[in-house]
């Protein structure tokens, strides 16, 4: 009896953990990520583009990006970002079903936090912080991690860590995406859990 009990409340421990989406990048293809814009390279636990500058031109001078397709509200989302020298902009976004929800810009110059209002025309967002100690290092891995839990979203990055409120925040999403623009970037342990 006990050795039943015990492997009914372990199986219910693994089941509560199970993540939502984990990309260990070990597969050219996976059924939840979209690799657009760029000629990504999969290898060694990594995601890895460079920027084709005739892509990005012919794309509105939107830059290579991971789009991933999940239905969430409520999530955590965990990654590591590695730029080079000549990057300019690495953009998080959680997406709801009429456009962006919440995004990260990130820039040689700081980190900015922004919403969506659904209400706003032209779908403009609105700043919800600009953090300008909050810097890339070019060539090193920086953890990215953004909970989103009801109006309210925490951001750590690094040692960085913020908590920012919007009512657009609470929105349901359908997808997230990591992009950027200019020179080459890495992406690494992705993993989104509830």
């Amino acid at each position: 009896m006990k050795a039943i009990l015990f492997l009914l409340l372990t199986g219910a421990v693994f089941a509560a953990e199970a993540p939502l989406l984990k990309d260990d990048f070990s597969a050219l293809n996976s059924a939840q990520r979209r690799a657009a814009r760029g000629e990504w390279k999969f290898a060694e636990g990594s995601a890895t583009c460079t920027q084709d500058d005739a892509l990005f031109k012919k794309n509105k001078d939107h830059g290579p990006i991971l789009f991933y397709d999940l239905n969430y509200t409520d999530a955590l989302i965990q990654f590591a970002v590695k730029p080079d020298e000549a990057n300019k902009m690495i953009v998080f976004t959680a997406n709801g079903a009429e456009g962006h929800v919440f995004r990260l810009v990130f820039t040689p110059t700081g980190m900015g936090v922004r919403a969506f209002p659904p209400e706003e025309k032209d779908h403009k967002s609105i700043a919800l912080g600009n953090e300008k100690a909050v810097v890339l290092k070019p060539g090193a891995w920086t953890k990215v991690s953004v909970e989103l839990r009801g109006t309210k979203a925490t951001v750590k990055v690094g040692d960085f860590t913020k908590t920012y409120e919007h009512a657009s925040i609470a929105r349901a999403k359908v997808n997230l995406s990591v992009g950027f623009s200019y020179g080459t970037v890495g992406v690494t342990e992705l993993v989104v859990d509830k």
